[in-house]
């Protein structure tokens, strides 16, 4: 199955300081986004699942696209989101975004073994996203629950669907509300 692909964006942010306070390793946080025209039209379809099975092909491009504009940067933490036009239904975003897609992301960024946090809405031209992120080997680590805005001022119309993959080089900037830590999960062979 073939996908109509009709754009892609990169947001990149990169950051040193946050209230005054500036740290060495910068946060760099990059969100994918993919806006296609919306397979599942005209009507409902109660069979997704051959486009869920084709949706490894969008993570493979998907993956390609974050590891460069991570530019070398490790991931640590990653999250998806999808905004899904008037003419759809919610549920073709999360058609697209289980994991299928994410497989061949987290197979190009080095692994990942928590479940990726994930949004979806239905929306207009014009709509923001708050894409969650989160530690991708494990959940509890408090200092990568961030997230990273997306905006589309021209999507989706009523027949898109907005795909989104972020990722992020660390947590938060002066995260220091306890919890377990990166650090303490990652031992020399990898993780503990």
């Amino acid at each position: 199955m073939k996908f109509n692909l009709r754009r892609w964006l990169t947001v990149v942010e990169d950051r040193q300081e946050e209230a005054g306070h500036v740290h060495a390793d910068g946060l760099r946080k990059v969100a994918i986004v993919a806006v296609l025209g919306n397979p599942f039209l005209p009507g409902y379809k109660a069979d997704l699942q051959p486009w869920i099975d084709a949706s490894a092909q969008l993570g493979q491009l998907f993956g390609q696209r974050l590891v460069k504009a991570m530019d070398g940067q490790p991931v640590q933490g990653y999250g998806k989101a999808g905004l899904v036009g008037v003419g759809g239904e919610q549920e073709h975003a999360n058609a697209l975004l289980t994991t299928t897609f994410a497989q061949p992301i987290r197979e190009q960024i080095g692994g990942g073994k928590a479940w990726i946090p994930s949004v979806t809405k239905i929306a207009s031209c014009g709509a923001t996203l708050d894409v969650p992120l989160a530690h991708k080997n494990a959940l509890y680590v408090r200092s990568h629950y961030d997230t990273i805005g997306v905006f589309i001022p021209d999507g989706p119309l009523p027949d898109e669907i907005v795909l989104v993959f972020a990722a992020a080089n660390r947590g938060r900037l002066n995260a220091r509300v306890g919890g377990l830590q990166h650090d303490s999960i990652v031992g020399e062979n990898g993780l503990v």
